[in-house]
């Protein structure tokens, strides 16, 4: 099975909390866009994703080595000449005269026609004149004569035109496609039971299969990277499962068609855990990220990162509630330091920008229009008219107003911990389902009364 994700990277620290009370300059926001959740792939290989396709090889003798052909669809199939019974004399005959009396039928058809053109009644309006009675009657008889053959052209009197024009195009044999030899009802090895199965690449699979494919519950073996142990359906990862990789990586929580989807947890091989929603392989909805060093983000992620409202707490004691967007604080939101500022309003890709006030811990505040993370214009009461830089106080206000309720809403985001831990129950039954259904499958290799079922190998 192919993951669909990458390596975890180190969890962003806060910068440390300034020092002094009295003026001291902002202190800088740190940037959490390495944060990014992500699941680190096989360290050997890429996970088949449908162990199933590929074409199965019996070791058996009754079936034969699957082979593809490769038609080519612009060569026909040959086909035997049959020849033609004889004909009876008198119709040769016929048809020799026929052949014969071709060429004076079709010169005698040719004068005959320019004289329908003299029969046909012309206007009076129009003058007669030798070279027009021509060109007239030439132009009509050869209109006439294209007609007869497009609609006559089995007669004996329809000239040949220069083109070949059939009137139905030939039909051609269709084209089989066929993958491998056909099956054999003579087969020894069971397509629906349980079963091991082996690829070439050094997989095995033991558990149920239906109709040839890995359905029910089973255990695969990644060679020398790790198992799956759970639900299968139609050869794919499906229902509840637990996935554990030899780097330490573990997934335990529900799957759909081959990918991570529901709920469940992801423990990475550095140290960070995630519990939450899970979409097409990635995490996407509700849930927490609890990074080694102790920091932690609990809010909304969409495609594996943080996007839409949460709260981060970093290990330095900061604590930042508001606006996501791909991954960094984007948006409206309160920034705390753990030495007693604030930052509140308006933030762009991780820095403090727009309009925003800082508040320091003995009460004094600087509040203004905020560059890249530095105050660049401060805002004042009454605005000169005119002034292009002047940023009025009561706009400021605005802006932390919204970043205090973006905050709120943070903290008030739903919790999914009884979901996540409902999942990781189902999860861990059915992984001691498919070893079951393992176990049962490797007990069919037994020799008994010296016979041994054939292992099919892929």
């Amino acid at each position: 099975m192919h993951h669909h994700h990458h390596l975890p990277t180190a969890a962003a620290s806060a910068p440390e909390s300034a020092a002094a009370a009295t003026d001291p300059p902002p202190p800088p926001v740190p940037d959490p866009s390495s944060l990014r959740i992500h699941i680190p792939s096989s360290p050997h290989h890429a996970l088949p994703s449908t162990p199933h396709k590929r074409p199965v090889v019996m070791t058996s003798s009754s079936t034969s080595t699957p082979t593809r052909p490769s038609p080519s669809p612009f060569t026909p199939p040959r086909r035997r000449k049959v020849p033609a019974p004889a004909a009876p004399a008198g119709a040769a005959a016929a048809r020799h005269l026929l052949r014969c009396l071709h060429l004076r039928l079709r010169i005698l058809l040719l004068i005959s026609l320019p004289t329908l053109y003299f029969l046909s009644p012309t206007p009076a309006i129009l003058p007669r004149s030798l070279l027009a009675d021509f060109l007239s009657a030439a132009a009509f008889s050869c209109a006439l004569l294209l007609l007869l053959c497009l609609s006559l052209p089995r007669l004996p009197f329809a000239l040949p035109l220069p083109l070949p024009l059939p009137l139905r195009r030939a039909r051609r044999s269709p084209i089989l496609w066929s993958i491998g030899s056909s099956p054999s009802a003579s087969a020894t090895t069971p397509t629906t039971g349980h079963f091991v199965q082996v690829y070439s690449n050094g997989d095995v699979y033991e558990g149920q299969f239906h109709r040839g494919r890995c359905t029910g519950s089973g255990v695969y073996y990644y060679y020398m990277s790790g198992r799956y142990e759970g639900d299968w359906v139609d050869g794919k990862y499906d229902g509840f499962g637990v996935e554990t990789w030899a780097r330490g990586s573990r997934y335990r929580g529900q799957y759909r068609q081959g990918l991570r989807h529901g709920y469940g947890v992801y423990r990475f091989y550095t140290g960070d855990v995630y519990a939450g929603e899970w979409s097409n392989g990635q995490s996407h909805g509700y849930g927490v990220h609890t990074c080694e060093d102790g920091s932690r983000y609990i809010g909304e992620f969409k495609r594996g990162v943080k996007h839409g409202l949460g709260h981060y707490h970093f290990r330095n004691g900061d604590t930042y509630a508001g606006e996501y967007f791909g991954d960094r604080m984007h948006g409206f939101g309160v920034y705390s330091f753990a030495n007693g500022h604030r930052y509140e309003g308006a933030w762009h890709e991780g820095r403090r920008q727009g309009l925003g006030m800082y508040s320091f811990r003995n009460g004094e505040t600087q509040a203004g229009h905020w560059q890249n993370g530095v105050l660049n214009t401060l805002s004042t009461q009454n605005i000169i008219p005119g002034s292009p830089i002047a940023v009025n106080h009561s706009k400021v206000l605005n802006a932390v107003q919204e970043a205090r309720r973006a905050a709120e809403k943070a903290y008030d985001i739903p919790r999914v911990d009884d979901k996540v831990n409902r999942a990781v129950a189902a999860a861990n039954k059915a992984a001691n389902a498919a070893r079951v259904a393992a176990v049962k499958a490797a007990q069919k290799r037994i020799p008994n009364n010296g016979d041994d079922l054939p292992l099919s190998v892929v």
